[in-house]
């Protein structure tokens, strides 16, 4: 049975493939769960008008993250910690602390999407990128300093 994807499904194809699958498989899997559906004429409309709209939809969110980022490059925060003998950080400085950094000085940004490696355990000036859109990356200054 041939059906036209509505998602990516990585072991069919993407978004939009027309494949032939088991009339089994497409009737008790993938189109019950909206996954695909039918290839016919008028289900091939729908899809090219829906691919239109989430391609609006898609452009209208990047513009978004776009124009956040240029905003972002400009941004520096200072992290205040506590350290001990030698300069050590008691704890560290994680996504989560530069999320409440950057909520005070009035971004929003989920911690998911600061793309820390690792959480900061010394002293001194880093730079943390952030992954706004999977096409738009921009990169943050975060200062380290005793309190």
């Amino acid at each position: 049975m041939e059906v036209i994807l509505r998602q990516d499904i990585e072991s069919l194809g993407g978004r939009g493939d027309r494949v032939s699958v088991a009339r089994g498989y497409a009737r008790n899997y993938l189109i019950p769960r909206k996954l695909a559906v039918a290839a016919t004429t008028g289900n091939l409309r729908m899809l090219q008008e829906e691919e239109k709209l989430h391609d609006v939809r898609e452009n209208k969110v990047k513009r978004h993250a776009e124009r956040l980022s240029e905003k972002l490059k400009k941004v520096s925060v200072t992290a205040e910690v506590q350290v001990g003998e030698e300069d050590r950080l008691f704890g560290s400085v994680t996504s989560h602390d530069i999320e409440e950094l950057l909520k005070g000085q009035g971004y929003e940004i989920d911690k998911r999407l600061i793309l820390l490696e690792e959480p900061i355990k010394a002293l001194g000036v880093y730079t943390v990128p952030i992954k706004l859109h999977r096409d738009v990356e921009c990169a943050i200054k975060v200062w380290v300093v005793k309190s």
